[in-house]
């Protein structure tokens, strides 16, 4: 690993994949670039491209994310879907070449039952034309913003729905 981050430098960016992007990879310099990440109990990370806009899903363990009731902590689950949130923008405009910064604009969410073991959160687009309407303000106006929506699954269990909307910045 690097030198320690230090307030006020960005990380250096991740090189845009040639092909196919490498999630192992991008995990790694995602906990180098954000620290806390290795806290967060991501044990793996997996995309699917077949349906509209795709998705990204996170298998993450309980343990690291505890409260004191033994069930997962709202603030890190909540961490965690902003988070994957972000990593759903950054790897899209990653596949579409396109080296932007990504934040949060808003994020809520709703708790629906305790976590009580190792589960799986996956991010999707709030809406199936969300991908294409982002595109075209890029390209338009080299900006834009895209709603997701992540749900957190223990078994078949729904715990937690988070609904975010991330903005792309225009390049520097």
């Amino acid at each position: 690993m690097s030198q320690p981050r230090q307030p006020g430098m960005p990380y250096p960016r991740l090189p845009l994949p040639q092909a196919h992007e490498d999630l192992a990879a991008f995990q790694q310099w995602l906990g180098e670039a954000i620290p806390m990440v290795g806290a967060l109990g991501i044990q793996s990370m997996s995309q699917c491209t077949s349906q509209e806009g795709g998705s990204l899903t996170w298998q993450l363990a309980l343990n690291p994310n505890l409260n004191d009731k033994g069930t997962g902590f709202g603030g890190a689950l909540t961490a965690q879907t902003t988070l994957q949130g972000w990593c759903w923008v950054t790897l899209w405009l990653r596949a579409q070449g396109r080296a932007q910064d990504v934040v949060v604009a808003e994020a809520s969410q709703r708790f629906l039952a305790p976590v009580t073991s190792d589960y799986r959160i996956i991010c999707t687009p709030s809406d199936p034309q969300g991908p294409e309407q982002l595109a075209e303000k890029l390209n338009a106006r080299g900006k834009g913003s895209i709603a997701l929506t992540q749900q957190l699954y223990c078994g078949d269990t729904l715990c937690l729905e988070a609904n975010g909307r991330y903005a792309v910045l225009p390049v520097a």
